[in-house]
């Protein structure tokens, strides 16, 4: 059998997006560019006005801010951006192979919601879901489209399909986290690879269902093993519980 250590060696962190295609201009408002003093780190997702989700992990990089409205990294205005007043790390997380993925990020301001800004909050299941085989979801990230390729500064946007949890702890030979969603990656040549981690699988183009956690070491060659998300749903009473703080305290 395969120890935790070895498997640290096998997962990585990340969302690149392999084998995509740019997101069309004003789609994915809700999607985040989580950032540190030297630039794009992670990806995120607008939850509400003030609150952006991504993957505990990220916190690894220290992110200091956030940007929004802009699909385009080159193109950004300090509109754009907004400080990170406070970081809310799921408190079972420990690392990545014990799962828990999952951050809160309270914003320093609340997002500047209107028709001319191509901001927009991305809904979340209100209760647990399981989602169908093969059901066709997608997955977007700034990382890069190939292995070991560099980041690209314009959104991409990639199909995946949902992949059935027993089938994927098989091929994880088990050693993958509870609470996870496994779409892409396998099967086909399609998904997300190291780079932009804490990204959203979104599924019927307006549910957020799943984080962005880690894949099979820092191959992006797929078909490989499946990608593994963080399964949303099955955190609802932490997250309603983080939303609804008064001031996010």
């Amino acid at each position: 059998m395969m120890c935790k250590c070895q498997l640290l060696l096998r997962v990585s962190l990340g969302s690149e997006i392999i084998k995509g295609k740019k997101a069309k201009k004003k789609s994915l408002q809700y999607m985040a560019s989580v950032q540190n003093n030297t630039g794009h780190i992670c990806g995120g997702f607008l939850v509400s006005e003030d609150f952006v989700m991504t993957a505990a992990h990220c916190d690894d990089w220290n992110p200091k801010s956030v940007v929004l409205g802009t699909h385009n990294l080159k193109k950004v205005d300090k509109t754009m951006r907004y400080g990170i007043k406070k970081k809310y790390k799921h408190p079972s997380y420990k690392n990545i192979v014990s799962g828990n993925d999952i951050m809160l990020l309270k914003l320093s301001g609340k997002a500047y919601l209107d028709k001319k800004k191509p901001i927009k909050p991305i809904q979340l299941p209100t209760q647990q879901i399981n989602l169908k085989e093969n059901k066709s979801c997608s997955v977007a990230g700034w990382g890069a489209i190939k292995t070991n390729g560099p980041n690209v500064d314009n959104l991409q946007v990639v199909d995946v399909p949902i992949i059935n949890l027993n089938k994927c702890k098989k091929k994880w030979q088990n050693y993958i986290p509870a609470n996870v969603i496994c779409a892409g990656g396998y099967y086909k040549n399609k998904g997300f690879c190291q780079g932009d981690s804490g990204g959203p699988l979104v599924c019927d183009k307006k549910l957020a269902v799943g984080v962005v956690s880690f894949n099979n070491k820092k191959n992006c060659d797929y078909p490989n093993l499946p990608n593994i998300y963080t399964d949303i749903s099955k955190f609802l009473p932490w997250i309603k519980g983080i939303l609804n703080k008064k001031n996010g305290i």
